[in-house]
């Protein structure tokens, strides 16, 4: 029976003449390993989760419907990924807060964060944050508008204060990492329509806005609130881009248009987008999409509204109504094209890795807002042909969801996403440099004794050390 000694080392590799440097083979718990490298490019799973029940809410059913149930299930899925995201990511600073400030601070990982709150920002190489929990934030209060509020545990007055809690997430949270970001200069040649995706703030108020009486006078602000935000609020979400520069917030529709337009100049230069912003394409079909439904239904709601509180005049809520509708067609329009116009080179542009799988998520969630437009549309016109158009697009969309969510797991149990370096744990960990000698019994790794005593080493500017003994 042979035996030798081993060190394995966790925590930051800083050197000095009395500590050693993690050595290349170290090797760190898994879970340490997973929450080092977990990040804000976790939430546009939740988003595409979000987009499947949200389809789904918008196929005509009755209570008890098979598909009121499976859209349920997705709703509660997608509470638990936000919340799986926000807990890792607390762990994360906790025991990494370097690590953890660096995300947020640092203009070339800093572009996922706002997607928490208020908008959508998928995955790309080498960034991390963005304004995802935004947007995940929002398909939550849209799910407990459909699938709590009905049942009971949810009243009206809870999601309306919600959705003033949305609204304020969203600014206090992507105004600074705007200020961020624009204060360091950008490549235009490396522009994505990642660079603007909507503040979906009229889309959570129309919704909302079917649990509140049209006499309230609450119910005239977040109208108003709905117009305004969806109109001048779009926060910065990057989807896929292999570029270290991360997607701006923008402010709204127009400031949207503005970015898609960079866009449109960028790909006149450099030709389509390959690689992992191959997917961020998509995203440009997401301003005009979710503008286009929040005007139609924004307007629906205020034909009630106006009239009820004697707002104008009396007809103001038809013609107000008319008017959307008008607006709302034409930016269908133009955000089917930008579906077309990023699919049809899509599968010869994107890279076919496990490693890129998040930056695929951008299929999902964009395409929401032209969707739901498509079943409005046709309940206007009364043209049965946008209707199976849009059972069509339904049916896409879970299909899309099925295989990413499929082929993330596949990546995440391999660990292409979602996984540290041993290194990079060494490197970062605030507790410093740990080691673990353990005597092996046996020549066979199955059958080992092991005495463990973890040594904990601090590495300050002086080079100090102190020793700490611990049980593993």
């Amino acid at each position: 029976m042979t035996s030798s000694q081993e060190t394995l080392y966790i925590g930051h590799s800083t050197k000095t003449n009395d500590a050693p440097s993690p050595p290349q083979d170290a090797r760190v718990n898994p879970l340490l390993r997973r929450i080092h490298g977990w990040s804000w490019q976790a939430f546009p799973i939740g988003m595409g989760t979000g987009a499947v029940f949200v389809c789904l809410s918008d196929v005509e059913q009755t209570p008890g419907h098979p598909l009121t149930i499976i859209g349920t299930v997705f709703f509660y899925l997608n509470l638990f990924l936000f919340c799986l995201n926000l807990s890792t990511l607390l762990l994360q600073l906790i025991l990494y807060p370097k690590h953890a400030r660096e995300l947020i601070t640092d203009t070339s990982r800093d572009i996922f964060v706002p997607l928490m709150v208020s908008t959508n920002a998928y995955s790309y190489s080498g960034n991390d944050l963005s304004p995802y929990q935004v947007l995940s934030f929002a398909t939550i209060v849209i799910g407990l508008v459909i699938y709590g509020v009905p049942s009971g545990p949810i009243t009206p007055t809870t999601i309306c204060c919600l959705f003033w809690v949305y609204v304020a997430l969203s600014l206090v949270i992507c105004l600074p990492v705007l200020m961020i970001w624009y204060n360091e200069p950008h490549d235009l040649n490396k522009c994505s329509p990642a660079w603007a995706f909507l503040m979906l703030t009229g889309v959570v108020a129309y919704n909302v806005l079917k649990k509140m009486d049209p006499s309230d006078p609450r119910a005239l602000g977040m109208l108003l609130a709905g117009y305004i935000f969806q109109g001048l609020s779009n926060l910065r979400v990057p989807f896929a881009l292999e570029s270290p520069d991360p997607s701006p917030p923008g402010l709204g529709f127009f400031m949207t248009l503005f970015y898609i337009c960079i866009y449109i100049l960028r790909i006149m230069m450099t030709g389509f987008m390959d690689g992992a912003q191959a997917s961020g394409a998509f995203v440009a079909c997401g301003p005009p999409g979710f503008t286009a439904i929040a005007l139609i239904n924004l307007a629906d709601h205020a034909r009630e509204i106006l009239p009820a509180q004697n707002i104008l005049f009396p007809d103001s809520g038809e013609v107000w109504y008319a008017a959307s509708v008008v607006c709302a067609l034409f930016l269908f329009g133009l955000a089917v094209f930008f579906f077309v116009f990023g699919a049809l080179p899509y599968w010869f542009k994107f890279d076919k890795h496990l490693n890129e799988i998040l930056a695929c998520w951008a299929l999902t969630f964009p395409n929401v807002g032209w969707i739901l437009t498509l079943r409005k549309i046709g309940d206007i016109f009364h043209l049965r042909a946008f209707a199976v158009w849009h059972t069509v697009m339904v049916i896409y969309m879970c299909t899309t969801w099925t295989i990413l969510f499929g082929f993330t797991a596949i990546a995440f149990c391999k660990g292409k996403i979602f996984n540290a370096s041993a290194q990079d744990v060494a490197r970062d960990s605030e507790e410093g440099i740990v080691h673990i000698h353990y005597t092996e019994k046996s020549s066979s790794l199955k059958n080992q004794h092991v005495d463990v005593s973890i040594s904990t080493v601090d590495a300050p500017e002086d080079s100090s050390m102190r020793d700490s003994s611990r049980m593993v």
